[in-house]
């Protein structure tokens, strides 16, 4: 055990932390020259596409130290995206040690110190790194002067590096071997190993990614999940190696997988305690936190029967990812569906995206909504995410919605157009620190549904790209809500509802119309889009019927032949319109999620 070092790589995005982990797997010698590609461990195509990370992945380096002796490093490299950060919590609770990323150009920023904070919850030890000292805008003394200030940290310890370049690689790799506590665990007791991950192999069942804490687990053993006792028969455990490594034996501090033929994704929970069945454990290990969804949408599958499929895949995805929570839901418009609680905008994006490309899904979203509260008449507190379920107006006593806490770090130059941004969006109680020259911290408190459509994208064009954000919910502040109805051809569509602000109500109506005049195909007769609070419409727009030229085999000739032809078949479409149906595609569903077009 004293030859062993669990890390993570925890920062800010894009402070270069999949870079360094390429640069530590290639001075293992892990992979050879001709079959290496960056971002290694980056293995999905979405992650590969967009230059994130999204699941943390591990890796087991074999590396021999200065001193001669030989050291296994078990690195977890982790996302950075706030959307993420239940990915990040599961990964530090598997290792004893973090490297804390930071940008020589960029310097700390609103993740690092979140991520900071949940190392020292965790109770971890911290090794300061600077990255990307090969830039031209590098500002090294400006860095250790911030690490020392806002994170507390000694500018002695810093280590600096360059991922890119392979700069002070060795001097990372050694500061981990003598900084980070070898795992303390006993290897002579009951087996106990904690779930942090597990994935759905179609040919070997679940892959489940554990670390041992006590204990050690043997190959052709039978091991037991302590939250439902079932019982499985290990076929193979092994080691991250990029490629699954299989050894015979696991011993308290490792970090491995195990398969076992399990074929029902209820036998595993991220969070559980495995133990041998011939020697259980008496106690399981504390799991993780529950986790808080914030943004809440309904998902249809676009053909009624594809829903059993869309269930099935929902339950595998669930398994990598146990931050999605969702429930079953139905809609007049749009049939059977799940309706799914994500923590951010980002998070269901991907969702939705592995969903299609990795299970073959076909999915329609509604609008995404947060958790409001109203207090009835009688008392009672309804806690409403769906706007189907919208208290009857008239026994609303108080209504509250969500807010933040916001904190945002830029350079001083943007500092105006920030601030138009926040009050645009019913920013309160505002106000700022300088944490080092030329940089602004703003901290405000706004509404969370105000954030989750398109806030960090217009922040990001404000700022040029030098704007971060991070978040932390501040509890429920009185609101003036209202139910927004989306009428079609004067028929409500259940799928379209939304719940707003009272003051917004107008603005967001208007530019949903717009958005569905643009999408609905043209008929033989007028289709009206109208915005509706109760009774009272606040916006419409028309979709102007199309025109069939009646007239085109009159020529020349008396007027009221052609008056006669029109009339006839002005009837006729009145006629049309009382029995015309408007078939709403897919794509207006999808379109009214898009942000403004400014």
């Amino acid at each position: 055990m004293n030859k062993i070092r669990n890390f993570s790589i925890v920062a800010h995005i894009d402070h270069g932390k999949s870079t360094l982990a390429d640069r530590l797997i290639q001075q293992a010698g892990l992979v050879e020259a001709r079959a290496f590609r960056d971002q290694i461990l980056d293995d999905m195509d979405i992650e590969r596409e967009r230059g994130i990370t999204i699941k943390s992945n591990t890796v087991s380096l074999p590396y021999k130290a200065k001193n001669g002796e030989s050291y296994e490093l078990n690195l977890l490299d982790t996302p950075g995206h706030v959307d993420f950060s239940y990915e990040v919590s599961r990964a530090l609770s598997a290792c004893e040690g973090v490297l804390l990323l930071v940008d020589a150009a960029q310097g700390v920023e609103a993740q690092t110190l979140a991520h900071l904070y949940s190392a020292i919850e965790h109770d971890l030890c911290i090794v300061p790194v600077i990255n990307k000292i090969d830039l031209p805008a590098a500002d090294v003394e400006s860095c250790l002067v911030q690490i020392e200030q806002d994170l507390g940290l000694e500018p002695d310890e810093v280590i600096l590096c360059s991922a890119k370049t392979g700069e002070g690689i060795e001097d990372v790799l050694e500061a981990v071997v003598a900084r980070i506590p070898p795992p303390a665990g006993d290897i002579d007791t009951s087996l106990r190993a904690l779930i942090f991950d597990a994935r759905y192999d179609s040919f070997r069942g679940t892959v489940v990614s554990f670390r041992v804490i006590d204990g050690q687990m043997d190959s052709g053993k039978t091991v037991r999940m302590m939250h439902n006792s079932s019982e499985h028969k290990l076929e193979e455990i092994g080691k991250f190696r990029i490629k699954r490594y299989p050894v015979q034996k696991l011993s308290a501090g490792d970090v491995g997988y195990l398969i076992a033929g399990i074929k029902t994704v209820r036998d595993v929970q991220i969070g559980d305690t495995v133990t041998m069945d011939e020697n259980p454990a008496t106690k399981p290990l504390p799991g993780f936190k529950e986790v808080k969804p914030v943004v809440f949408s309904s998902m249809y599958p676009i053909a009624a029967d594809d829903y059993p499929a869309l269930a099935d895949a929902l339950e595998k995805y669930h398994l990598n990812d146990a931050a999605l929570v969702y429930q079953k839901d139905s809609s007049v418009a749009l049939g059977q569906g799940f309706r799914c609680g994500f923590l951010g905008l980002l998070h269901l994006e991907i969702v939705q995206e592995r969903l299609e490309r990795e299970y073959g899904q076909s999915l329609i979203l509604t609008m995404p909504s947060v958790r409001y509260k109203f207090t009835v008449r009688d008392g009672e507190v309804v806690v409403v995410d769906n706007p189907s379920y919208f208290p009857d107006p008239m026994l609303i006593e108080r209504s509250e919605e969500p807010f933040i806490k916001a904190q945002i770090l830029m350079p001083d130059r943007y500092m105006g157009a920030v601030m138009s941004l926040c009050l645009e969006r019913r920013a309160e109680n505002t106000n700022f620190s300088y944490p080092s020259p030329g940089r602004i911290e703003l901290i405000a408190e706004m509404p969370l549904s105000e954030v989750i459509f398109d806030f960090y994208d217009k922040l990001k064009s404000v700022t040029q790209g030098y704007g971060s954000f991070d978040y932390e919910l501040a509890g429920y502040r009185s609101s003036d809500l209202v139910k927004m109805d989306i009428l079609v051809n004067g028929e409500s569509v259940d799928a379209l509802a939304t719940m707003v602000h009272k003051d917004r109500a107008r603005q967001r109506g208007i530019q949903i119309c717009d958005r569905l005049k643009e999408e609905i195909p043209r008929q033989m007769f007028k289709i009206a889009i109208q915005a509706a609070l109760g009774s009272s419409i606040i916006a419409r727009t028309t979709i102007s019927a199309f025109r069939k030229d009646v007239t085109a085999k009159c020529y020349g000739g008396d007027i009221s032949r052609k008056r006669k032809l029109l009339e006839k078949q002005k009837k006729g479409k009145k006629r049309m319109k009382m029995v015309g149906q408007v078939q709403i595609p897919q794509s207006a569903f999808v379109s009214i999620l898009k942000t403004d077009r400014d």
